[in-house]
């Protein structure tokens, strides 16, 4: 069962696919897998199924009943090698029952697996499914003849996949895998697209995020530099002739989850906090309802992966709330505002205009993000001394009455303070980091121990987009508490610049 080298990276979801099917279990088995569209999970399990010789079933979008069960019908058929119109005009019950068994009694016993991917367009005309494999489940689970299958169903409808296992759904309680496909990180993004440049893969994966489906889409090569972005992007998603438009990307995405379709207030959500609403109170404010009235819609869009709801570590009261998808968080920021440039074939025009909002509030963030995902993922534990949470925060400056962004910060809380492990700084500027930035975080370490958090051990990590001034890189060495980490780095193409003694 080894990974087909097609599929880049996603080792471990490999392994817990296969962990999934080889389990030894006699009865019927199933797993859930979901991630928002385009993200790979229809390319995922077609290699496992094809590795597995499996069965995989797709729906359809707005097929109806009858179609629905002749196209699973057909596909049993194919897989079992006798003729379709042996299989016609059965019942969901008796198809999801055949499919299961010849998936399951396979010659020489060797594992095998029924995936049904977009199981969510089957819902919308037959709610039943998920009910019906459940009692497949409970027949298997009791004895009662049904085969000791496995299951795996897929889809994109991100609410509606969460709420499979919820509460009294029918599969709470029956699913032994819950995958959740993630993008890819920023190296196998660079990987992926073969951009080789450290300034391209970065803008690339701010806009686009690591979801592999939009390669294909983009009619143009990928480009291999940071200065080629500024045809590239024109070009692609800026260009509303394109698929790879964002515009139509970002409405099509919202449209995915029936949750949001049609749904103004979404949309208007979603704007606000792009632009920096990054809490009810201020969404509310923004969007000009109550706070109160926001809960739900909110906490629907978070669920769905839309927004990313996180709250500071150091200030338990205080919620940050951010766009968790690029494309639409560059759809907002950058496309919305040169909307007229766009639709009038100026998109060249458009994108020069909105390139410093590009660097302030897609590249510079976004950069920071990486930042933390590379100290959460990549780097060494010892650097973090395993701490539980790598987030920003904020730190009070009581004498200056003043709050200070601290980009990363590695920490644990206990018994009512936090032990902090990294405090670092992440810049997407055009210049070198410099000594300033250095007694900057010292600054700040020396703030979070007159709030009375254990800070005094911390390591201070810089990370930039365009290298280091060398007498810091001097004064770092000399220290040894500090990390310098450049943009290969975060690639996953190079070593950190410093890393501090003994770690």
């Amino acid at each position: 069962m080894q990974k087909p080298q097609r599929v880049l990276a996603r080792d471990a979801e490999w392994g817990a696919l296969a962990q999934f099917v080889r389990h030894p279990d006699p009865c019927l088995r199933i797993g859930v897998v979901s991630g928002r569209r385009r993200v790979g999970k229809s390319f995922l399990l077609r290699a496992f199924v094809e590795a597995v010789d499996g069965l995989y079933v797709t729906a359809v979008a707005e097929e109806g009943v009858v179609a629905a069960r002749r196209r699973l019908a057909a596909g049993i058929a194919r897989y079992a090698g006798m003729p379709a119109e042996l299989m016609a005009d059965t019942s969901w019950e008796s198809l999801l029952a055949t499919a299961i068994e010849l998936t399951s009694a396979r010659e020489g016993g060797a594992p095998g697996v029924l995936v049904i991917d977009e199981l969510p367009y089957w819902m919308a005309h037959s709610p039943e499914v998920p009910g019906l494999l459940q009692l497949l489940y409970d027949r298997s689970q009791s004895g009662e003849g049904v085969p000791g299958g496995r299951v795996i169903v897929c889809g994109s409808a991100t609410s509606v996949m969460n709420e499979l296992l919820s509460g009294t759904k029918a599969l709470r309680g029956r699913a032994a895998l819950d995958l959740r496909l993630q993008p890819f990180e920023l190296g196998t993004t660079a990987r992926h697209w073969g951009i080789e440049d450290p300034g391209a893969a970065l803008r690339v994966h701010a806009i686009l995020g690591g979801s592999p489906g939009y390669r294909n889409l983009a009619n143009v090569p990928a480009p291999r530099s940071a200065a080629e972005l500024d045809d590239w992007v024109p070009a692609t998603v800026l260009d509303p002739r394109q698929a790879l438009f964002s515009g139509s990307e970002a409405e099509y995405l919202l449209r995915e989850d029936p949750k949001f379709t049609g749904s103004a207030l979404h949309y208007a959500i979603i704007n606000a906090v792009a632009n920096g609403a990054t809490s009810p109170a201020k969404i509310g404010g923004s969007v000009e309802r109550p706070r109160t009235s926001l809960t739900r819609p909110v906490n629907g869009l978070v669920s769905a992966g839309y927004l990313r709801y996180d709250t500071d570590p150091l200030w338990d009261r205080r919620p940050v709330i951010t766009v968790a998808d690029p494309i639409v968080r560059f759809h907002n920021l950058v496309t919305v505002p040169q909307r007229d440039l766009v639709d009038t074939g100026r998109s060249a025009e458009g994108w020069r205009r909105a390139r410093p909002a590009f660097v302030a509030g897609v590249l510079g963030p976004h950069f920071e993000l990486c930042a933390r995902e590379w100290l959460r993922g990549q780097a060494d534990p010892a650097l973090r001394r395993d701490a539980g949470t790598v987030t920003a925060t904020v730190v009070n400056d009581r004498k200056g009455q003043a709050k200070h962004e601290i980009d990363v910060i590695a920490l644990d809380r206990r018994a009512g303070r936090a032990v902090i492990s990294v405090v670092g700084e992440a810049k997407a500027t055009m210049t070198r980091r410099s000594q300033a930035d250095l007694d900057r975080l010292d600054r700040l370490k020396g703030l979070l121990g007159e709030h009375g958090h254990d800070a005094a051990s911390a390591v201070l990590a810089l990370f930039s987009m365009e290298g280091f001034q060398p007498d810091l890189v001097d004064v770092a060495r000399r220290r040894g508490d500090v990390l310098l980490v450049g943009l290969p780095s975060l690639l996953g193409w190079e070593e950190p610049l410093v890393v501090p003694r003994g770690r």
